[in-house]
């Protein structure tokens, strides 16, 4: 370290976001950018612990003690070869990582000021793309195939992964570009889908090949028949190849893409609709895509309610500004959280503490602890919500708390209703596989369920690490 002690002298500074009467106008980008001297200074208070716990946190397993030191001593360059080694795609989650990492800092534990670590990270990825650090690699091919299902998060990272050890590697996506969660679920002003598109090139390039519109049969069916036989015949239709896919690795990398829904009366009320249907579609206006008035999911001139206190509700509320909105109000079934600190998750669990976002920044009513009953409606439109103020009882036989009344129900005036309760784990098939190989892997959000880009971009290296360890099984 070159100066061990700034941690003393440097306070923690964030570039912060681009002004509320400037920002809700467009769908550019919020946060801001630090000079590169401030960046550096920010870099130094690192303090290279003994033992740094934010390695531990990260589930790439970024060694941000080691590339902060370079980016203090400007060594912009080395610090992306560092970070590069454990992370591939480090402008993604250098704009929306929640950075586990920081939450285990050290500084954060004494001072609640942690090293601004995903912003620095994202800095870093910036200057390598500028300065031409990010160059095209091309791999020696090991004459083997593998299909990837999915170009979310996971199945770029265990695509990528792949590609570089020599694999052809195709990927199929059944939307018309790829991305998935971050294409279709992140807003443009928390994620430009240029930096999507621009990494995208980079793996093309590297000999990545790419399949869109391309739905695959990667679940069992209502009945529950599946094979993998069934799935190779689709990926011969959608890809044809020489010999075929026949017993080579196929990586689900599909998501979690049902999100949960509310069945309470009025569900099926015009202008109640699950958020993804409004994120997704306002990404692709934004692509250049056109939908007819009666296909138009907007906000504009509206009241709008999210139901969902969630990062996918928040989205929903700095949407509903930009599209025009009249009033946004957001409703959550579970308590309100401490600010600052939460003595019932201490370290090292993730602190449940208050999040307050850009999105809510701009305006927005929030409650907690509201229940919702009934959507109201008239000639086949959503006017409003009927909830529940509830509160949370302890189970006599310490299981899940239960819910109980606390006080009288109410409506809240709503032409537009989005829920934003997250999402349910999917089916995943299981076939039967041949003795001594593996043919089918399953990664990111399809293997868990919904959680963080930085968890689904670590599934995916992980994956790809077990497809290659199949095959030298295999070899022996």
């Amino acid at each position: 370290m070159g100066n061990p002690k700034a941690f003393l002298t440097v306070a923690r500074k964030e570039a912060g976001y681009r002004p509320v009467h400037d920002r809700i106008h467009d769908f550019g980008e919020v946060e801001q950018t630090l000079n590169t001297r401030d960046r550096q200074e920010q870099a130094s208070r690192c303090m290279d612990c003994g033992v740094p716990f934010c390695h531990w946190a990260c589930p790439l397993g970024n060694k941000d003690s080691e590339w902060n030191d370079a980016l203090y001593h400007g060594q912009w360059e080395m610090a992306y070869k560092i970070l590069k080694k454990t992370n591939p795609f480090p402008e993604f989650t250098g704009r929306i990582c929640p950075a586990l990492c920081e939450k285990a800092c050290v500084l954060y534990h004494t001072t609640g000021e942690a090293v601004t670590n995903r912003e620095n990270e994202c800095a870093i990825a910036e200057r390598a793309f500028l300065e031409g650090y990010v160059t095209i690699e091309n791999p020696v091919r090991n004459g083997r195939k593998v299909a990837v299902v999915g170009s979310g998060p996971a199945g770029l990272a265990a695509a990528n992964s792949l590609n570089l050890m020599g694999y052809d590697v195709t990927v199929f996506e059944k939307n018309e570009a790829a991305g998935g969660l971050l294409r279709y679920g992140i807003p443009n002003f928390k994620l430009n889908k240029q930096i999507i598109d621009r990494r995208i090139r980079v793996m093309e390039q590297e000999g990545v090949r790419f399949v869109y519109n391309c739905l695959l049969p990667v679940v069992p069916a209502d009945d529950g028949e599946w094979s993998m036989d069934t799935l190779y015949a689709a990926l011969d239709h959608a890809c044809p190849q020489e010999g075929g896919w026949d017993g080579w690795p196929v990586i689900l990398a599909t998501g979690t893409p049902t999100a949960r829904d509310l069945n309470v009366p009025g569900r099926e009320l015009q202008g109640v609709h699950m958020a993804l249907e409004l994120l997704s579609q306002q990404n692709r206006v934004l692509a250049g895509m056109e939908f007819s008035k009666e296909e138009r999911v907007t906000a504009k001139g509206k009241n709008v309610l999210v139901i969902g206190g969630g990062d996918t509700g928040s989205d929903c509320i700095g949407t509903a500004h930009r599209q025009g909105c009249k009033s946004v109000t957001q409703i959550e079934i579970m308590p309100k959280p401490p600010v600052g600190h939460n003595p019932a998750t201490p370290w090292p669990n993730w602190p449940v503490i208050l999040k307050t976002t850009s999105s809510h920044e701009e305006g927005c009513t929030r409650r907690w602890n509201i229940n919702t009953l009934e959507f109201l409606g008239e000639k086949g439109h959503v006017t409003g919500v009927r909830v529940q103020p509830i509160d949370w009882k302890p189970a006599p036989d310490g299981g899940r708390p239960q819910m109980v009344q606390a006080g009288e129900p109410e409506v809240i005036k709503a032409e537009l209703v989005l829920l934003a309760m997250g999402f349910l784990k999917p089916q995943q098939p299981h076939p039967q596989q041949p003795s001594g190989w593996q043919q089918l892997f399953v990664c990111g959000d399809a293997a868990s369920g919904a959680s963080l880009v930085v968890r689904a971009i670590a599934s995916g290296l992980k994956v790809a690490a077990e497809v290659e360890r199949s095959f030298q099984e295999v070899k022996k």
